[in-house]
């Protein structure tokens, strides 16, 4: 079986798209199938290149915009793309944007099966262009998506039971299948680190744009009981950041916080270490499909604390009630914080469930079950 994955960039650090086809590509050759990649070129002539190489397509005026949220967009190339889709027995899509839109065109006209994955909701793009993010907009932009793009597709990876949900209500007519994107696990059990005492880490992992609702937690910390012992650590970038460091700065002059908060943009190994270290993790998005930062903390044992919402996926992760609070309401978030600091003997216990129920989640698991919707469609495709 040769499987053609398309997106638009695979390097991007802190993206998730990105992220995730670089995690899932590798996990599929693993399980002994033949697969290659569609997509933009890297920008570091050293770092990993798609097999099919496209040039960055640079729009006029929203450029920077596009840069700042962690996003980069390929050039359609017919040539090299035709070449990519014959090669291929199936073409999975990342995206519903304009070279997955060509590709899935050529495929059809020489009768390759088409699949793709639902990584992200019309706000995810819309939110961050100035008078675009409208109901209006985005209703618009969804009908477009359905009709155009996902529509003509046999198949739809679903990552949550949330985004499967949200499929079924808006009509969408391919065969919907809930597949995680996954992490890597490793195979020895992890051993959740227990909480001894010392700075409190509370950690937010992804990227500093306003769809995540980062400053939430920094809204959070003058409700919480316990904020003189709480050491938030951001780790990630964006277009925020000046903004998070300005308002953590006052709260701590202000008294509320006993520690500056720390920024960090860090390698997986470090992410890894980071969430060992720490006490909770948050998850603070208003629209997420899964939040693989998250997930890659509980894997280490990090309780979580996650917003809880109609679009927000990561929430299928929480074990119950003490883990979610609804979303945008920074005083709930606070009391939940409270409560987990408050129980360190839950928090402790409740790390190891957490680290020993990531392992449902292991991306060779998500590797077998799309290569079997990937047989599916390939057989119902004849």
């Amino acid at each position: 079986m040769k499987i053609l994955y398309v997106c638009n960039n695979l390097a991007i650090p802190g993206n998730g798209i990105s992220t995730s086809a670089r995690n899932i590509t590798a996990a599929l050759k693993k399980e002994g199938v033949e697969v290659r990649v569609l997509a933009g070129e890297n920008s570091d002539p050293e770092g990993i290149q798609p097999h099919y190489r496209l040039k960055q397509f640079y729009f006029p005026v929203f450029q920077p915009i596009i840069d700042a949220n962690g996003f980069s967009y390929a050039a359609a190339d017919k040539k090299i793309m035709r070449e990519a889709v014959e090669w291929a027995d199936i073409i999975h899509l990342e995206e519903p944007l304009p070279i997955e839109k060509i590709t899935m065109t050529m495929a059809k006209k020489m009768g390759k099966p088409v699949v793709g994955t639902f990584h992200m909701y019309t706000n995810n793009i819309l939110s961050e262009i100035p008078l675009m993010n409208g109901r209006l907009q985005n209703a618009l932009l969804m009908h477009n998506w359905r009709r155009r793009h996902y529509n003509q597709m046999s198949d739809v990876q679903c990552p949550t039971e949330v985004v499967r949900q949200h499929l079924t209500d808006n009509h969408f007519k391919a065969r919907l299948h809930v597949i995680s994107n996954g992490i890597f696990i490793p195979e020895e059990k992890v051993v959740a680190k227990p909480w001894t005492g010392g700075p409190i880490n509370i950690i937010k992992v992804g990227r500093f744009v306003k769809i995540k609702c980062v400053e939430l937690l920094l809204d959070a910390m003058p409700y919480s009981r316990h904020a003189k012992d709480i050491q938030l650590i951001y780790a990630g970038t964006g277009v925020l950041e000046s903004k998070l460091r300005a308002r953590g700065e006052q709260l701590f002059a202000e008294g509320i916080l006993g520690y500056k908060p720390k920024f960090v943009f860090l390698d997986s190994a470090g992410l890894k270490k980071l969430a060992q270290d720490s006490y909770l993790c948050v998850h603070l998005a208003k629209m997420e499909v899964e939040g693989l930062g998250c997930m890659e903390a509980l894997r280490e044992g990090t309780v979580p604390v996650i917003a809880k919402g109609k679009y927000i996926g990561t929430s299928d992760y929480a074990l119950d009630e003490r883990s979610v609070f609804p979303s945008g309401d920074a005083k709930a978030l606070a009391e939940k914080i409270d409560w987990w600091i408050e129980h360190p003997e839950d928090r402790n216990r409740m790390a190891q469930v957490y680290a020993d129920k990531a392992r449902d989640y292991d991306i060779q698991r998500s590797a077998r079950a799309l290569i079997e919707m990937y047989r599916n469609a390939i057989e119902n495709n004849k």
